[in-house]
């Protein structure tokens, strides 16, 4: 039978590993999104018909630096603190609570963009928006875990 007192941590660790995974697949879109960006090649959607039309829109560069490049950034961000809280770092899983969040905002900014000023989808921007919805759930479930740890103390 196992204590609770190793569940939190197993429990913990997992949530990290999962952010490290959605870290990466998140990171793995915005590289593509970046390059395709840089290189001036179009981007196939597979479900939706308006990646051509996001991706050439005024909104998909921000100073001359493409929006997936700012993407990429975080979610490699991301991905570090996601392993140093995997590790036990503490103040690693503030840092990515905080990345996490910008993170959200930004993404129902870039969905609202989609949905109300170019009325088009991009699929690769929706599964970056997936990755990060998901990315705040396991944030969410961190923060409470441990606050039902420090609880049961």
């Amino acid at each position: 039978m196992e204590n609770s007192r190793s569940a939190g941590p197993r429990y913990a660790t997992m949530l990290f590993g999962a952010a490290i995974l959605i870290s990466l697949i998140g990171l793995g879109d915005a590289i593509y999104l970046t390059v395709h960006h840089l290189t001036g090649r179009s981007v196939r959607c597979a479900i939706s018909t308006g990646c051509d039309a996001v991706l050439a829109s005024p909104y998909a560069a921000f100073a001359g630096i493409p929006i997936a490049a700012l993407g990429a950034l975080a979610y490699f961000a991301a991905f570090c603190l996601a392993t140093l809280a995997a590790y036990g770092y503490d103040r690693a899983r503030v840092w990515l609570a905080l990345v996490v969040i910008l993170m959200l905002f930004s993404t129902l900014w870039l969905l609202y963009l989609q949905a109300f000023a170019l009325h088009a989808f991009c699929d690769y921007c929706l599964l970056s928006a997936a990755m990060t919805l998901a990315l705040t759930i396991v944030v969410v479930l961190g923060w409470n875990e441990e606050r039902l740890r420090n609880r049961r103390k």
